[in-house]
Parts: structure tokens; C-alpha cells; sequence
């Protein structure tokens, strides 16, 4: 069977390919001294572990050492992000960080040992997706509607999971709540994959995820999606409406990850580290890896991550303080 990669990753593939060029003086200027360690905040098997995992291998390959991927999970993100923080500043240790934990969690207390903007240096974007609302498959609610009012006959009842306490999984799910008008039960997880194996056990009722945390499980027929919080429908599944289409108007999220060092570290490694993000998103083979798992990899300047990080925590502060979203666990 021959798989048709997408003409959107075609097209962002060759644009990313003149920066690559561009960057390649760089590259002569830091090269690194041994294998590089990619810290991901949370438990293997969830949508950040499979991107660094895909991103990682083509960088190791550019860069002539390993990207060993280093899963540091707990507090939501915050363990792995202050781990990736308090590392030496010699460009051998990044961190893929997501919007859950660079522009929300800030915003809800929640990072107190890391300033975000103050002790990470931007390199790169490295992905964005949308966010499936999921269910077990042996849930009685068939469509959003559904769940919707099973929720509102039984307030505080029905549990959902998250990757953790201020992630955007949380986060989103908060605000889902808020814009339908029902009350629900939060338990946390260390990463998205725990929390997808509950949620297939029916321990929890819900979960928010991105696909590549739940695509396995909704075509084997052990979950069901009922919506997508995007603008528009998911290509892997285009029979799911978004949340808009369902019925509910204010609930629209997506998610995204980006590459980050130690505030600090050299800008000739910034500027290699970049190089090496924007010729993995230029490789075909990457991006269907990545859009096989619903991921749509993509690359910026480190100039241009900056601005979006603090766009994004001042958008997410607005949401925080508009809907009064108060993190107790």
C-alpha cells in the first residue's frame, strides 16, 4: 500500500529547507562533544514522547551523535522542566516542552521553580496538533451531546484524566467543562499514556489527548472520539466534528511543543541546535512519521518561538482569569 503524504507537510517540508541552508555556517560553528539528552516531561507513550522520539533520531543523524530521549515525568511537567533548566548551558541537554507547561501552568502557580522566558532559551518549534475528546468504547455516550448530559445528571461524578495538574489535557478539559456547564472529577496522571490505559480499563469517563496518544486505541475499537477541539476536522478522522459542530461553541484548544536549552547556552549551539530541528521537519519521511500520529512537525527561529511563548501565556492568562480556573488538584 502506498501512503500519499500530505501536500500542507510536502509544502512546509520545502520551505523549511532554505533556513536550513542559510543555518549551515552555523553548523560549523558548535558541533557537539557527545550524545545529547532530549528531556521530555512526561511518562513515554503519550504525543511528546513520540515526537521527540521521531525528531530526535533524524537530529542524532544530522548532528553525528545520539539524541537519547530521557523521560522525566511528575508536577505536571514541572520535574522535567526544571531538570532541563538547571543543566549546564553546552547545548547537550534540550527540552520539548509544550504549551501546557510553558504558557498555562505558569499561569496557574503552578512552575514555581522555573521561569520560563528567564531560565529556557527558545530554539525551535517542533510540532502542533489538535485535541481529541475521548471516551471508552463502552461508554453509553455516543456523541458530545451525550456526554454532555450524563455529566449534567450526575455532577462531580464522572471522572476525567490528564497528563497532570495544570497540563493543557487538564487545562483544555477545564475549560470544555466550563464552556458546557458541567461540573467533573479530575484525576491526574504522570503522562498521557497512564491516563489512556485507565480510560480504556473505564476507570476514568474522559480524556482530552492529542491523537497520538489515542489513535491506536479509537481504531481498534477500544475508545471512541466524539469530537476534536480544532477549527477543523482531524485528517485521521474525518468523520469526528469538532466541538463547534457538536454543539459547543467556546471550547476550542489545540496543542503544541517546541525545543528549548539552559537560558544561557551559546548562541553558536542555539543556532546549530535550530539548524538540525529545521531539517528534520524538511525530511518527507519525518513528517509522515509525525503525521501518522497526528502531529504536523513544523520549525521557527528562535526569535519567532520567543514571541509565540509569550503571546501564548498571555492568551492563556486572559482564559485562566476570564473562566476563573483554579488548579486544587
Amino acid at each position: 500500500m502506498t501512503t500519499r503524504l500530505p501536500r500542507r507537510h510536502l509544502l512546509l517540508g520545502a520551505a523549511t529547507l532554505p533556513f536550513v541552508t542559510r543555518a549551515a555556517s552555523a553548523q560549523a560553528a558548535w558541533a557537539p562533544a557527545r550524545p545529547l539528552r532530549l528531556i521530555v516531561p512526561f511518562a513515554p507513550g503519550g504525543s511528546t514522547d513520540v515526537a521527540a522520539r521521531i525528531l530526535g533520531e533524524r537530529m542524532g543523524e544530522t548532528l553525528g551523535h545520539p539524541v537519547v530521549v530521557e523521560n522525566r515525568a511528575g508536577a505536571g511537567g514541572a520535574i522535567g522542566t526544571e531538570a532541563a533548566a538547571r543543566s549546564a548551558p553546552d547545548g547537550h541537554t534540550l527540552l520539548l516542552g509544550t504549551n501546557g507547561v510553558m504558557t498555562i501552568a505558569p499561569n496557574l502557580g503552578l512552575m514555581r521553580s522555573v521561569d520560563i522566558r528567564r531560565d529556557l532559551a527558545p530554539v525551535s518549534m517542533a510540532f502542533k496538533t489538535d485535541i481529541l475528546v475521548v471516551v471508552p468504547a463502552t461508554s453509553p455516550a455516543r456523541t458530545l451531546a451525550d456526554f454532555i448530559a450524563m455529566a449534567r445528571a450526575r455532577p462531580g461524578q464522572v471522572a476525567f484524566g490528564s497528563s497532570g495538574v495544570g497540563t493543557a489535557t487538564h487545562i483544555f478539559t477545564e475549560v470544555l467543562a466550563a464552556a458546557a456547564g458541567i461540573e467533573l472529577s479530575h484525576v491526574p496522571y504522570r503522562g498521557s499514556g497512564q491516563a489512556m490505559n485507565d480510560l480504556m480499563a473505564g476507570t476514568i469517563q474522559l480524556m482530552l489527548d492529542q491523537p497520538a496518544s489515542s489513535i491506536g486505541g479509537i481504531r481498534d475499537g477500544r475508545l471512541r472520539a466524539l469530537a476534536t477541539t480544532s477549527a477543523t476536522r482531524n485528517p485521521l478522522l474525518p468523520d469526528v466534528p469538532t466541538v463547534a459542530e457538536a454543539g459547543l461553541r467556546g471550547a476550542e484548544s489545540s496543542s503544541w511543543g517546541a525545543i528549548m536549552l539552559p537560558a544561557g547556552t551559546p548562541e553558536p549551539a542555539v543556532a546549530r541546535l535550530n539548524a538540525a530541528v529545521r531539517d528534520a521537519v524538511a525530511q518527507p519521511s519525518v513528517l509522515q512519521r509525525l503525521a501518522a500520529a497526528g502531529l504536523d512537525g513544523t520549525a521557527s527561529s528562535p526569535a519567532e518561538l520567543a514571541e509565540f511563548i509569550r503571546a501564548e501565556t498571555d492568551r492563556w492568562g486572559r482564559v485562566v482569569r476570564e473562566r476563573n480556573i483554579r488548579v486544587e488538584g
